[in-house]
């Protein structure tokens, strides 16, 4: 059976300038695949790759589907699905006016979209409670599990995370990965690009490790979180 999400010898380039150099990786259906790397290593740059933001060159399949040619509006139709680092909320709108907004490319199936609204609302009960809030009101824990039931009401097949944890508390950084995990309940494949190393490799089956625009290391992540070259770098030193 082939992978869900295939790449080989992806490259993405500014100007001269290689921000990511022949990286290859698979995602299979149900798995949990993380990127961990510093600040400036090239993990949001492949990302918006991935969804169609930035030209690229090497070889991406999606469900054995090449996706040369494919604009970013066709990849959310078919269940790929980027919350980006910033989030990008309409701050001023409503929580429910927001989640509206994910279900743009079925926007005329009301049955569907009344499904797709109470998935969202089961599993962020909080953001039911606040439908009718600002989201500029919200907390960044809040908006976070906002910007991941946005994605949700897309229904997408892989759901790729860029730093889903950056900004918020510990405590808070915690319930955000018990999220990411249960997503899996849903059918939802996950991408997913972090900083913080630990909570990644503790969350995922498999993780790679990419610097400087090259992955360094990768397998399973169990392993790589007790690798001493992770955790000398990316872990304070300790396992």
């Amino acid at each position: 059976m082939s992978a869900l999400l295939e790449i080989r010898d992806l490259s993405v380039s500014y100007g001269k300038v290689e921000a990511v150099r022949n990286v290859s990786l698979e995602i299979d259906e149900g798995q949990i695949v993380t990127i961990i790397g510093a600040n400036g290593a090239g993990k949001t740059t492949m990302l918006a790759a991935l969804m169609g933001l930035l030209p690229s060159q090497g070889r991406v399949s999606y469900q054995g589907r090449t996706l040369d040619d494919v604009d970013v509006e066709d990849r959310v139709a078919a269940g790929l699905c980027l919350v980006p680092e910033r989030r990008e909320l309409f701050a001023d709108m409503s929580v429910e006016d927001n989640i509206l907004l994910g279900g743009y490319t079925y926007r005329h199936n009301k049955a569907l979209m009344r499904e797709s609204f109470e998935i969202v609302y089961d599993r962020f009960p909080r953001l039911r409670e606040r439908r009718r809030q600002v989201v500029g009101t919200l907390s960044g824990g809040e908006r976070q599990m906002l910007a991941i039931g946005r994605a949700l009401m897309a229904r997408p097949r892989l759901l790729m995370l860029d730093e889903p944890s950056l900004g918020l508390a510990p405590l808070i950084v915690r319930e955000i990965f018990r999220i990411i995990a249960s997503l899996r309940d849903l059918g939802v494949s996950i991408l997913l690009v972090e900083q913080n190393a630990r909570a990644a490799l503790e969350t995922a089956d498999v993780g790679y490790v990419l610097e400087t625009g090259e992955f360094s290391l990768s397998g399973k992540a169990s392993d790589l979180l007790h690798d001493p070259r992770v955790a000398e770098t990316y872990l304070g030193g300790h396992t």
